[in-house]
This record gives C-alpha cells, structure tokens and sequence, in this order.
C-alpha cells in the first residue's frame, strides 16, 4: 500500500551526470516492450471474475462476495498494491491517470497495438467505480482492512481476511473521494465517447452526480472512513480534488459551469495559490494546474483568463521545480532520480514525469516556451527530463537495475505482493492459510514463483541504492498508480509526437477488438470450498455478418450434501438470448420451471450465445434443505 507526501528536483549540474542528452543520442529502450508489460500489470491487480481473454494466467477468480454482507455488489475491481483490499480513493485516480494517458496519446498506443488493453484496463476499474456508486449520494470507498489484511499473508484466491465495505454518504461526507472519482467517470467518459456512446453517457452521468455530491456534503473521506487513515489519509484534504473534478467535468462536457468554477474557486480552493513540487493520488494541485493551463493555451478561458493565468503560473513552477530551474527545486539522488520519500518513491517520479511530457507537448503545440526563473526554457527539455526518469526506472541507474518486474535482465525477484509470491491456485490449489502463508512463502528467500510482469516497485532510496527482499515493503511493493501515469508517457516514447495540435480535442480512435479464444476447458469457478460449482464451456462458434458467435454451455452443480432450494444466480455482461433458466422481476435467475430442487451432486445446465467472452455468472442467494 502506498502513502503519501511530496516531490520533485534536479539541479542543473545533474544533466551532465545522468546525460540527459537529445533523444536521439540517448540510451535506447524498448518502450513499446515496457508499455505492453505495464499495462498487463493491471491483470494480476484484478479483483472479482477473471474475464475469458485474461492474460495473467497464474491469477484466478477472488473476492466474490464482496459487498454482500452490506447488500450491494462490489465484485470486481482493482487490489491496489500488493494486498488484497480495494482502496476507492488510489483507485480512482488510477482510472483518471490512465483515461488521461489514454486521452493525449491513444493514437500511438493503436498504432503499437496497445490501445484495447489499456481500455480494458480503464473499463475494469470504472466498471467497479459504477457498482460502488448505488445511489447519487451514496459511494462505497474501501473494501477490507488494511489492518486484518496485514495481518495475513495470502494469495487473493484464498483470503479469509475481513471483507467489510465502507462507504460515504450525506451524513458521512468525502469530498475528496467523490471528487477523484468524479474525475475518473469524467475522465474515462471521454476515451469511450466514440467507441461506446451509452457507457460514455452512463460514466458521465455518475460524474455529475458525484460531483454534486462532494461540492455540496464537504469533508475529508477518512473522517468518515477511519480505516483508511493508516493506508490512505487525505492529508491535502479536499479541495484540490474540487478542483480537479471540476477540470475533468468541463474536459467532459464544456459545459462553461464548470470552467467558472475554476475561476471563482482558484483562490478559495488554492489552486492559484498553492506552488506544489508533487503530484500523485492525495495532492492534485499539480495536475490541475496543467490541466488549466492547457485550457488557456487553447484559447478556452474566456473571461477567466486572468485566473487562469494564475493557474499556469504555478503549473510552470512545478516543471521548473523538477528541472532545477525554479527557485525551490526537487531533491534528486546522486543517480538524478526525483526522490521525495523511501516509501514508493517512484510514484512521484511517474505522476510528475507525465506532467512533464504533457506540458511539453502543450508548449509545442501553442508554439511557447516554459518560463523559469533562471530564463525561457525550451519544450523538448521537459521531455527529455522526462525521458531520463524513465530510462531510470528501466535500468539506466547506478545499480544497473530494472524497476519494472520482467523488464530486462537485472530486476527485482522478490516483490512485496501477495499473488506472486504464492504458488498459484492453478498450479496448487491447495488451501494457504493467514498466518501459514507468512511462514511458508514470506518468509521464503527465492524468487517469486510468479512473475508480476510489468509491475514498477517503490525503488531506491535517496543514494540510489535497492534491498530485493520481499520484507522490504517500502522499496519492493508495487501499486496501480505508479503504473497508471507511465502508460502515457511510454507510449509517447515509443509512438513519437505524431504530428497533431495536443490543444485541440483529440479524436479517441477506435480500438482494434482484442479476438477471443473460445475454450473447450471450465473458464470460471466458484471458490473451492463453496458448495455450488458453477463451470463454463464453448460448444460452438460461427460467424454471420463479419461477426462471431459463440454458444456457451453453462453446468450448476451441487457439491454440499443437502439439497438446494430457492436457487438465485446473477448472470453479468450477457449480450444474447439465454435458455434453461427463468429470470425473476428483479433480473437474476432462478430454476426452470420444471425443475424445483436440485439435489446433492446432481447438475442443471443452462445456455446462452452472444458474440463475447462468458458470461459472469454467480450465486446471489440459496436455501440448504
């Protein structure tokens, strides 16, 4: 799990060091590699049913009742770090920062062929973000413990551990939580707004709703969810994540209610005040400042312009902070890494990294330079800055150490998470218990037995230097949001400027669909120990009209040793007809008419046919008679 605080610094005698040298005489990296394994990162993070075209292979279906004791469904998610609980407020901002990555470079990642997964990624977590939202002024921010979760030491598909859900309401306020996850709906509406018109509708329409809600109910989300002070504190508060939703909400809809409230809230809310050195899940002020910025280099402040005049100027002093040109600069390791804290440092170095490299583009496309105190600065510095953050990460460090799992030949092998550390569910199902699971595979001194591809841990401290020990939490734990900035910046590495105006709108392409393979094997289960198996098969396939079809056959099988009455299943994404099952007024499934009980051991088959992966079916609710 990560925490919080600040970043950002180079002095200039540092390029000489680190050689941050024009691109083209720079050390090369493979970045379209790097991008394809950050983005499958994502898939070993997920919580919930593990779709037909999952990647990640040694992961299997966890947290299924989610939610379930507090009667709602939260099945579906993203682990944050390398436990098992799903945090609302990292969460959301690592939707937003992928939307965003997404939304100024989608074009390279297409051309790369990366575009559908990093959408996939983005509609994994804004699709559990729409269940966590029931109602207008209701938000569900956590789910578990950190307190119980530490405690234990499990791979997701086993845990035991407290699966209680927390959430804000009017009564129990969190205006920076609904406001980050305001700006990821926002945000996220806008990458799907050509390739899936009603879902872009639907996220929007959740924006506006919590938008509402966290400027109408203010107060800080951990007053109201105490369980996340320890992991997770709001220490900024709320009003920079105002702000930032209400960026987000005009880069979604233009409506001009929103760029007024940039300029009536910018002193208040001290985003004209505050000059930041970091960027990152608590403290927005940084990106908000860009994104201001950018909306008066397009020519679209109107009457605010002298305000968000302000906005840019503390915009600009964070990248000069970061270049060492500003008159507080970031601190920097003797290997000319940002170094802000030994706890995931290298979340700061790719939040601010990514500011960089959009602000350059910005600049590039408006035909200006940044302004430090130490004189005009030219666009292709900040990138270049940025760039050499990166070639840090990947290895072109003192140690000579890759921080991004599976990349190169030199990187960490003993990753502070849960899932790889464990045998995988497919390879021994058998049983890891809360505490056996420390004594058996924490405490193991070996490589991880499965490789968590693409994962950026915390990385080095303050003089470059890195302990692989799987006990070492604070430089060996990876997180969602260290990803979440880089894919944007990977892919501008990789794909190059592209040649278009960064101020205008961008044209989100469509994404090439991801082909499914239709699998003659089970591709989803209940837990092992629940006494209804739920199994999934391709029977068939066609193609009709250029697309393709699959019948699906699904078997229901009573493993407990008593008979089952009053079955409801909860059958998700189906897109075709169903047959076998009768579907209630409430919209889940129960027995066929014909049949009343299901007794021990026997089975009841159901099939469906649309022209996607299966299915996600599960069990709401039974009776044992």
């Amino acid at each position: 799990m990560g925490k919080l605080v600040g970043f950002c610094s180079m002095a200039s005698t540092l390029f000489l060091i680190m050689g941050v040298l024009p691109l083209a005489l720079a050390r090369g990296h493979d970045y379209g590699e790097a991008l394809s394994k950050s983005i499958l990162f994502f898939e070993a993070q997920r919580s919930g049913y593990l779709p037909g075209n999952q990647r990640v292979k040694w992961r299997g279906n966890s947290g299924l009742f989610d939610g379930k004791a507090n009667g709602v469904d939260l099945v579906g998610g993203y682990y944050d770090a390398g436990d098992n609980v799903k945090f609302g407020l990292p969460m959301a901002f690592t939707v937003t920062m992928m939307s965003w990555s997404i939304m100024e470079y989608g074009n390279q990642m297409g051309a790369g062929g990366e575009l559908s997964h990093a959408m996939d990624a983005v509609k994994w977590g804004t699709d559990y973000l729409i269940k966590a939202h029931p109602e207008p002024h209701v938000l569900y921010g956590e789910v578990g413990d950190g307190n119980t979760d530490h405690y234990c030491w499990q791979r997701p598909e086993d845990m035991t551990t407290s699966r209680n859900a927390y959430r804000i309401d009017q009564n129990n306020p969190g205006s920076d939580l609904a406001g980050e996850t305001a700006a990821a709906m926002a945000a996220a509406s806008i990458i799907f707004r050509r390739s899936n018109p009603a879902y872009s509708q639907e996220l929007l329409t959740h924006a506006y709703q919590l938008f509402d809600f966290a400027d109408k109910y203010r107060g800080k989300y951990d007053s109201s969810i105490t369980v996340a002070q320890k992991y997770y504190r709001s220490v900024s508060g709320y009003a920079d994540e105002l702000l930032w939703a209400a960026a987000w909400m005009y880069k979604a809809t233009s409506n001009e209610y929103y760029l007024d409230y940039l300029g009536k809230n910018g002193d208040v809310l001290g985003g004209t005040g505050w000059a930041m050195t970091e960027f990152g899940w608590d403290v927005k002020y940084a990106g908000v400042q860009t994104l201001v910025a950018k909306f008066l280099m397009a020519g679209n402040a109107g009457g605010n312009a002298p305000v968000f005049g302000k906005y840019q100027e503390k915009a600009e002093f964070f990248m000069c902070s970061c270049l060492g040109k500003s008159s507080q600069n970031v601190q920097t390791t003797p290997g000319g890494l940002i170094f802000r804290q030994r706890w995931n440092n290298l979340q700061f170095v790719t939040s601010a990294s990514f500011l960089l490299t959009v602000y350059s583009d910005y600049l590039t496309s408006a035909g200006k330079n940044l302004h430090c105190s130490s004189g005009a600065v030219a666009p292709s510095e900040l990138l270049s800055f940025a760039k050499s953050q990166v070639d840090y990460i990947l290895g072109d460090n003192p140690r000579a150490t890759s921080y991004m799992v599976g990349y190169g030949s030199n990187y960490p092998q003993q990753v502070h998470h849960r899932g790889s550390s464990i045998v995988s569910v497919k390879v021994n199902p058998s049983f890891v218990s809360c505490r056996g699971g420390y004594a058996t595979w924490f405490s193991r001194k070996a490589s991880d037995p499965n490789l968590l591809t693409g994962a950026i841990v915390g990385g080095p401290d303050a003089y470059d230097n890195f302990a692989d020990h799987r006990d070492n939490y604070e430089q060996t734990e990876p997180a969602t949001y260290n990803n979440a900035p880089l894919l944007g910046i990977l892919a501008r590495l990789h794909g190059g400027h592209n040649g278009y105006n960064q101020l205008l709108p961008v044209e989100i392409p469509v994404a090439k669909p991801i082909a499914v393979q239709p699998k003659p094997n089970p591709v989803k289960e209940t837990p092992f120990s629940a006494p209804i198996a739920i199994e999934q098969k391709t029977t068939t396939s066609w193609v009709a009209n250029g697309k393709t079809y699959y019948r699906y056959s699904t078997i229901v099988t009573n493993k407990s040793g008593k008979t089952i009455k009053n079955l409801n299943l909860s059958v998700s994404k189906l897109y075709g007809p169903l047959w076998g099952l009768a579907k209630s007024v409430s919209g889940s499934y129960g027995f066929p008419t014909w049949v009343s009980s299901l007794p021990a051991g026997k089975s009841i088959e159901f099939v469906y046919i649309h022209s996607s992966s299966p299915a996600e079916v599960s069990v709401s609710s039974y009776t044992l008679a």
